[in-house]
C-alpha cells in the first residue's frame, strides 16, 4: 500500500483534513495545480494536504508531473495550419452547441 486514498476510499479524519477528504482531493489536485479553484475550495484542500502525508505525496508527484511536461514542452508551439484547423474546429463546435 503507498498510503494513498483510493478514489472511492473516505478519509477517516474528515473533519480535521479541511472538511475534505481524500477522494475530493484526489480529483481536484489539478484544478489546485492549474490555479482554478475558487479561494475557499484551494484553502480547503491546502488544510487537507497539510494534515494528509499521503495526499500530500500524491499532490507532489502531481506537481513534479507537471513541471516535468512544462519544461519537456517548453517553447513548442503547433504548426501554423494545425492551430487554424482546431480554432475552426472549436468555433464550429461551439456554433453547433449555440444551435441545440
Amino acid at each position: 500500500m503507498n498510503g494513498i486514498a483510493g478514489a472511492d476510499d473516505p478519509c477517516p479524519n474528515d473533519h480535521s483534513h479541511g472538511g475534505v477528504g481524500c477522494a475530493e482531493v484526489i480529483r481536484q489536485v489539478w484544478l489546485l495545480l492549474d490555479g482554478e479553484c475558487n479561494p475557499d475550495t484551494r484553502e480547503k484542500l491546502r488544510q487537507h494536504l497539510e494534515a494528509c502525508p499521503g495526499c500530500f505525496q500524491h499532490y507532489g508527484l502531481e506537481e513534479r508531473l507537471k513541471a516535468l511536461i512544462a519544461t519537456k514542452c517548453k517553447g513548442e508551439k503547433a504548426p501554423q495550419g494545425l492551430r487554424e484547423r482546431l480554432r475552426l474546429e472549436i468555433q464550429r463546435t461551439t456554433i453547433i452547441r449555440g444551435v441545440q
